[in-house]
């Protein structure tokens, strides 16, 4: 009966997967429960001491009010000046937006855009949270399936393919959650082809993951490779993962000035504004000591490379060395038909992720949250013991089966 009160678009979406996955360890561990958590997809890292410092001035010195829909104007400086440092891209004040969190910017920006019967192009593996985000915007997601042969990365070929007349939106997202792919300068340039054939669709590129690419990538944006697109691409970044900020809840969008407008006016019907404290110490992060970014992505490379060599010697389990992110996409296709000791069979990837939880209490989540299976995804944003443990477990668990 209580489901009677609830919207149609409501129903028709799931928790995050990743986020249900963490909040079920959490209640575990609350039980007793000796978990080793691979779900999580934050830093394991505290928040760099000079941004701390900034929050602290800010609210000493009573910055505790409201500031802009759009953020403060020293943050979108920082934003501007960010962009120019690090990724050699030209955007003016009125072109950039903060918000609360990367996630924040995805949604109102949809939101803006998005008219019933429209489409989002998204490419699997894919985050959790972009086809539903389009759900609730009353669009339908067109889902292209991935290839392991080819790192996950989105072909030309494909992408003109599910390009319709009713496309809105091309999500892209590089480095990749789960999948840890960076597109090249090439591949990049070839999506760019399709892209200018299409003048009516328009591009989100999530570069969260910006900081961590490993073994000689290079993170590039689309705009980079092809600045003409800049016109109708909106660039989705924030403080939360290179910054080690997840819980200050600051991210930002790069785009157009009438599509950062269009988000701005919903913001200022929905949250206001981002809160000041985590816009000043944004500013601190953005504008300040960078070295803590380098010292993150030196001890991510370590970490992955650890679990790579633990995976590696697990039978059944397959891995693509990812080149970006803090996650490892496995394929567990080898593990698919085999029996428990308790005698069940392993039929999915979902099969896999509650064996492991339940025969040796590790938690990982199902590549099928992602929209590919059979997979796994594990985040080495953990410490090198932590990830020793858990990968040990892993295995004693995998050579059980039968």
């Amino acid at each position: 009966m209580s489901d009677a009160f609830l919207s149609d678009r409501v129903l028709g979406i799931q928790p995050s997967p990743s986020i249900a996955a963490n909040a079920l360890v959490a209640r575990l561990r609350a039980e007793g429960r000796d978990i080793v958590n691979f779900t999580v997809g934050e830093p394991d890292l505290d928040t760099p001491a000079h941004i701390n410092q900034a929050a602290i001035a800010a609210l000493q010195a009573g910055d505790t009010h409201y500031t802009g829909t759009s953020g403060t104007p020293a943050l979108r400086q920082a934003i501007v000046d960010k962009l120019a440092r690090d990724n050699g891209l030209q955007y003016g004040l009125d072109e950039v937006i903060a918000g609360s969190g990367g996630k924040h910017i995805i949604y109102h920006a949809l939101a803006a855009t998005l008219n019933a019967g429209d489409e989002v192009v998204v490419h699997t593996p894919y985050w959790v949270s972009y086809p539903d985000i389009a759900l609730l915007n009353q669009a339908t997601p067109v889902i292209i399936p991935g290839d392991e042969s080819l790192g996950f990365k989105l072909t030309p070929e494909a992408l003109e393919q599910a390009i319709t007349a009713r496309t809105k939106w091309v999500i892209l997202n590089s480095p990749n959650n789960p999948s840890g792919a960076v597109y090249s300068e090439a591949q990049l340039l070839a999506l760019a082809q399709v892209l200018r054939r299409h003048p009516q669709v328009l591009v989100m590129s999530d570069e969260i993951y910006e900081h961590f690419v490993f073994d000689g990538a290079r993170h590039l944006s689309l705009i980079n490779v092809a600045p003409d697109l800049k016109a109708r691409t909106l660039i989705v970044n924030g403080a939360s993962k290179g910054y080690a900020m997840t819980g200050w809840r600051l991210g930002f969008g790069a785009g157009p000035a009438f599509l950062i407008n269009a988000i701005a006016k919903l913001i200022s019907q929905t949250t206001t504004c981002p809160t000041s404290i985590s816009q000043a110490a944004a500013v601190a992060a953005f504008s300040g000591d960078q070295a803590p970014i380098a010292a993150m992505r030196a001890l991510y490379s370590e970490r992955r490379g650890r679990m790579l060599a633990h995976l590696g010697g697990i039978e059944g389990v397959r891995c693509v060395p990812p080149e970006g992110a803090f996650y490892v996409f496995a394929n567990v296709a080898g593990l698919l038909g085999k029996r428990t000791p308790a005698g069940a069979t392993l039929g999915s990837d979902s099969d896999v992720v509650a064996y492991l939880l339940n025969e040796t209490g590790v938690a990982v989540v199902a590549g099928a949250a992602y929209g590919m299976s059979p997979y796994i995804r594990l985040s080495f944003a953990s410490g090198l013991e932590v990830i020793d443990e858990g990968c040990q477990r892993l295995k004693r668990a995998v050579d059980r089966l039968r």
